[in-house]
C-alpha cells in the first residue's frame, strides 16, 4: 500500500513539473490595445450628444468627433472680443504646422458657448473669417449638452461669469487622444510650434521613447527675451508678422497687418489708444480702426487687457525689432 501511496506521488510531482516548464516556454498574450471602452474618459464618460457643424453636419460627440481621434478643440464665442479671437489665431497656426494632417490623425474642433447667437451659419462666416481648413469644424449644440461637455473636461464657467470677467475665458483649449485616455489642457498663450509638438508628436507616441539623444551639456544658452518681446510671440504672432509682408493674402491666411515700422507710420498716441481697447475704437467709428477692419475681413483684433506698462513695452520691442531689420 505504501509503495503505491510513493509511486502516485512521484507521478503527481512529476506532471507537475512538466506543467510548469511547459507554462513557461509559453509566451505571454500581448497587451491588448487599449480601446474606448477600456479608458477611463470613453463612451460612458462622455455624453453623446448632438452637434452641428458649420458645414452642416450632425455629429454625435463621442462617436463621431472624439472617439479613437487625436483631437484639439476649444470653446469659444464669436462676439468675444478678448481671449477667443486670439485662441482661434492659434488652432489656425496649428493648423498651418500640421497641414494635411488635419482633417488625418489631427481634428480641431471649436465650439461655440453661446448658441443663442452664434448659429451654424454665423460660425460658418467666423470660421471663414480665420481661414480655417478641411479637418476644423466649428460646432454648435443647446447649452445644456454643450455645458455638459464643458464640465466633464473641467473647464466649466457660467457664460455670465465669462462675459462679465472675461479674463476667465483664457483656459479653455483641451488636447487629447481619447483612445489612450491622454487628455491635456492647454493654453492660447502656448507658442503654436508646442501646441503642434503636442498633437501632432507627443499624444501620437507617449509610449515611444524618441530614437534622437539628446544631452544637457549640448543644450543651447537660452537668448534673454524681453517683457515687450514676450508679449509679441504671446499675443500678437497669433495675427501679426514684423517683416513678413502687410498685404491680406486670403489664399496665404494673412488677419492681420504686417508691424514693421508701425511705430513711425502710426501716432503714438493712437497706438496706445488701440492697443489699451481696439474695441473701444471700433465702436466710436475711429477710421483707422475701421479701415483695418474692413481690410482684414471683419476680424476685429482682440481686446488685450494690456496695462500701460505691457503697452510701453510692446512698443518698445517693434520699434527695436524694426530698425534690426532694416539695418540687416
Amino acid at each position: 500500500m505504501a509503495k503505491k501511496y510513493w509511486l502516485l506521488l512521484a507521478l503527481v510531482l512529476i506532471l507537475a513539473g512538466a506543467a510548469g516548464f511547459w507554462l513557461l516556454r509559453v509566451p505571454p498574450e500581448p497587451p491588448q490595445p487599449q480601446t474606448a471602452s477600456t479608458t477611463p474618459w470613453g463612451g460612458d464618460y462622455f455624453p453623446n450628444v448632438e452637434l452641428i457643424s458649420h458645414e452642416g453636419q450632425r455629429l454625435k460627440f463621442f462617436d463621431d468627433v472624439i472617439k479613437d481621434k487625436v483631437v484639439m478643440l476649444n470653446f469659444i464665442y464669436t462676439s468675444c472680443v478678448d481671449s477667443c479671437p486670439l485662441e482661434t489665431a492659434r488652432l489656425r497656426q496649428v493648423q498651418k504646422l500640421l497641414g494635411d494632417r488635419i482633417g488625418k490623425d489631427v481634428f480641431l474642433y471649436s465650439i461655440t458657448i453661446d448658441p443663442d447667437n452664434d448659429t451654424p451659419e454665423i460660425l460658418a462666416d467666423y470660421a471663414k473669417k480665420f481661414n480655417a481648413g478641411p479637418g476644423w469644424l466649428f460646432l454648435w449644440g443647446t447649452e445644456p449638452d454643450v455645458t455638459q461637455l464643458r464640465k466633464k473636461f473641467g473647464i466649466y464657467e457660467s457664460t455670465e461669469d465669462i462675459k462679465a470677467n472675461l479674463t476667465d475665458h483664457i483656459i479653455s483649449l483641451v488636447i487629447g487622444n481619447q483612445k489612450t485616455g491622454q487628455w491635456i489642457k492647454g493654453s492660447a498663450f502656448d507658442t503654436p510650434q508646442l501646441l503642434a509638438t503636442k498633437v501632432g508628436s507627443w499624444l501620437h507616441n507617449w509610449k515611444q521613447p524618441s530614437k534622437v539623444k539628446r544631452d544637457y551639456d549640448e543644450a543651447p544658452d537660452l537668448r534673454h527675451i524681453s517683457h515687450g518681446e514676450s508679449l509679441f510671440r504671446t499675443r500678437c504672432a497669433a495675427c501679426h508678422t514684423i517683416g513678413g509682408g502687410d498685404i491680406n493674402d486670403i489664399a496665404r491666411g494673412d488677419i492681420g497687418p504686417d508691424l514693421l515700422g508701425v511705430t513711425e507710420t502710426r501716432d503714438r498716441d493712437w497706438l496706445v489708444r488701440f492697443l489699451a481697447a481696439p474695441d473701444q475704437l471700433v465702436a466710436e467709428k475711429d477710421p483707422i480702426a475701421l479701415e483695418l477692419l474692413e481690410r482684414y475681413n471683419g476680424l476685429m483684433m482682440p481686446n488685450l487687457r494690456l496695462v500701460p506698462q505691457d503697452i510701453d513695452d510692446l512698443l518698445t520691442y517693434l520699434a527695436e525689432e524694426s530698425r534690426r531689420i532694416k539695418n540687416n
